[in-house]
């Protein structure tokens, strides 16, 4: 299973998100200490019904706990974008 499809489960189960998109950004810093082995720059976006009412702050740490190893080791760089379903709706529409 690769760092993206592990992120992808971990994510699905702890936030059961309405969207999820996974963006493997590693080859955009190839030469970068922290992509010597690829797989470890990713961004996010995430939409789930758990992020309602909370601070971006609180949204991120929910990540981060639902990554949990996942962000001590394979992931070096995470870039996020974390909405509840309205905001998503309302930056669709």
């Amino acid at each position: 299973m690769t760092t993206a499809e592990r992120i992808e489960a971990l994510l699905r189960r702890e936030l059961a998100p309405l969207h999820l998109e996974i963006l493997d950004e590693s080859g955009r810093h190839v030469g970068h200490a922290g992509a010597r082995e690829g797989g470890s720059h990713f961004s996010c976006v995430i939409v789930s019904e758990a992020f309602r009412g909370r601070s971006t702050l609180d949204r991120h740490r929910a990540v981060y706990r639902a990554l949990g190893a996942l962000m001590k080791g394979e992931v070096h760089a995470l870039a996020l974008r974390t909405l509840d379903p309205t905001e998503w709706g309302a930056k669709r529409g």
